[in-house]
């Protein structure tokens, strides 16, 4: 039997909603162990002067504990 936990990560990229996902699971993958899957629940950009300067996610990443 396994138990997982949940924890919820906010990434960030000025290139595309892919590479802040890419970029939050790298990170999270330093931190946590067993990480097993993603779940997107949030999108949002940043706008300055009418351009899109950052793609935002934020994920639930969860991640099995050992015991």
């Amino acid at each position: 039997m396994s138990v997982a936990r949940v924890t919820e990560i906010t990434a960030s990229s000025p290139k595309s909603f892919e590479e802040a996902i890419k970029i939050g699971i790298k990170r999270a993958n330093k931190t946590l162990q067993n990480v097993k899957g993603a779940w997107v629940q949030e999108q949002k950009v940043v706008v300055e002067k009418g351009k899109i300067s950052e793609y935002r996610v934020n994920l639930k990443v969860t991640f099995v504990l050992k015991g």
